[in-house]
Parts: C-alpha cells; sequence; structure tokens
C-alpha cells in the first residue's frame, strides 16, 4: 500500500470508469476489486450489498482508487490528474495522447483545447463524463520523458492565493515530503497575486503532486469526490495527522476529514486490508470518525 493514494468517488459507476482509464491511459491496469459486505450497511448503502466497493488501479507513478457510492459528491477542476504520455518528439505518445483525449472528451466537455501551448507541445485539459479532470500532456521542458500521472490541485474561489501556505503545511506534516521547484507568478494574473504559486512540484510522502493558483476566476473549488488516502503504520500517526488535518468536524465519517483548505483526506491504518478481514469490520469502521485500530 502506497502512503499517499487519491481516491475517486462515482456514483455507481466506478467499474465502468476503471476500464476506460485502464484502456487509454499509459501502462495502468485495474489491479483489485472489492465489494460491500451484505450485512451492517447503513440505510442508505443498503441497496450496494454485495455490489463493487472499490476499484484499484495502478499506473505509471501513481495508484488510483475508485470509491463506488452515490451521486453526493462529484469531483470538479480544483481536483485533477496530469498525465504524461512521453516525449514531445515520440510518434507514438502523441498518437496515445490523442486517442485518450478523444476517449475522455466523449460525453464530457473540453477545458482547454488539444494544441500547442507555450508550457507544452500537445496538451488539453478535459473534463470526463464522471465529472473527472485530467490534463493530457507530452513531457513538459526540462521534465522526465516517461509516462506519469500526477495528482494536481487548483487553489482558486474560496483557496486562492494559499497554494503556498498549503505546500508549506502539508510537506511538513508527511513525512519524506519536500519541495522539488516552485515558479511564482511574476505578476497579478487575472485572481492570482503576485508572487503567488504558477506551478509547483512537490513530493508528499512517496507521492509527486503538482499544485497551483488559478491564474483565472473558479466558481468551483475542492470536494469530498477527491480525497487523498494516507496509510499510517500506527495509531499514534493517525492520531497526529487527524489532529493536524481534521477542521471540519461535520465532515469526520470513517476516516475521512477536511483540512482548512478544504481538501479532503482519509486517514488510514496501513494494515487496513488484515482489519477488515474481522468480524463485523465494516460495521465498525461505519460508526467511527477517526479511525481506532483497536476498535475494528
Amino acid at each position: 500500500m502506497r502512503t499517499f493514494t487519491p481516491n475517486i468517488w462515482f456514483a455507481g459507476d466506478a467499474e465502468e470508469a476503471a476500464e476506460l482509464y485502464a484502456r487509454v491511459l499509459p501502462s495502468t491496469r485495474i489491479t483489485r476489486t472489492d465489494r460491500y459486505p451484505t450485512e451492517g450497511l447503513l440505510p442508505f448503502q443498503e441497496q450496494l450489498a454485495g455490489k463493487v466497493l472499490t476499484v484499484m488501479l495502478s499506473g505509471p507513478g501513481c495508484d488510483l482508487v475508485h470509491i463506488n457510492a452515490g451521486p453526493e459528491f462529484r469531483p470538479t477542476p480544483a481536483s485533477s490528474f496530469t498525465v504524461t504520455f512521453g516525449a514531445a518528439d515520440d510518434p507514438g505518445a502523441v498518437a496515445a495522447l490523442d486517442a485518450a483525449a478523444s476517449a475522455l472528451a466523449e460525453g464530457g466537455r473540453v477545458l482547454m483545447p488539444l494544441q500547442q501551448y507555450p508550457f507544452s507541445d500537445r496538451y488539453t485539459w478535459v473534463e470526463d463524463r464522471y465529472g473527472v479532470s485530467w490534463q493530457l500532456t507530452v513531457a513538459f521542458p526540462d521534465a522526465p520523458a516517461e509516462a506519469s500521472i500526477v495528482p494536481t490541485l487548483l487553489f482558486g474561489g474560496p483557496a486562492q492565493d494559499r497554494a503556498a501556505e498549503a505546500i508549506a503545511e502539508w510537506t511538513a506534516l508527511l513525512p519524506g515530503s519536500e519541495v522539488v521547484r516552485t515558479v511564482p507568478y511574476p505578476e497579478a494574473t487575472g485572481p492570482a497575486a503576485s508572487g503567488a504559486v504558477m506551478f509547483a512540484e512537490v513530493r508528499l510522502a512517496d507521492q509527486r503532486v503538482f499544485v497551483m493558483d488559478a491564474g483565472s476566476a473558479q466558481d468551483t473549488t475542492f470536494t469530498p469526490a477527491v480525497s487523498y488516502q494516507l496509510a499510517c503504520p500506527d495509531q499514534a500517526e493517525i492520531d497526529r495527522l487527524w489532529t493536524a488535518l481534521s477542521t471540519v468536524p461535520e465532515a469526520e465519517q470513517c476516516g475521512w476529514c477536511v483540512d482548512r483548505f478544504g481538501v479532503s483526506w482519509q486517514i488510514v491504518p496501513a494494515n487496513m486490508d488484515e482489519l477488515m478481514e474481522r468480524p463485523h469490520a465494516f460495521e465498525h469502521m461505519m460508526e467511527m470518525k477517526k479511525l481506532v485500530i483497536d476498535d475494528f
């Protein structure tokens, strides 16, 4: 289990989305599927008994967990995934990017058209039919040319110009984290102030992450539809991260919390699979806010 794993909430179509992503994203495959139990569910979950609960995909540099649930949450472009298909001079990478852009845009919408930009020889930003946003590109200048999937956070709306603050907090909080590089806005750009984060690459625990302040006005921000799971070695680490990150009491549920920037986290034990094999584990988990290992 990775320490840092993005989770995406789907309205009953997690399997369908996983099959699409495994088909069009580079070197990505479905590695595991888990099902809801048949008892111990909350009333709103009863129709899901025995159905798929989560689907895990493994991609280049990033795992993704799909949560099969209801229509309560929908992703926004504030939480996207930047997918690099390879080098700009690799015809195969360009063809794969173009094919993925077409497949992902079907039934969705194009946020930035497929073309050359100052920062990439070929790039597009699409929101797919499930609401998930993808930034598809060939390798950025001076960046690794191999395929990769990188979680990307856009600070806009109520979180505007808070990217640097979040980066400082998260990298200090998560062991093994570091700021790889930061590019500031040289002057005020839309709602972004001069010196705000135009682009940053950070490593949060074992995951490469991109972070940006929005350079154009945003009418959406982070939602629980994309959350970031943190796997902890023991209860002390769960307690430490929970105390630091949970700032919205009404959002606390079975390991989920929301920080002061509006970003959702799932703070879980690293041996979660083992704990979930215990009798009535799912029922016990649903009764918790912060997860307590001894209560499973």
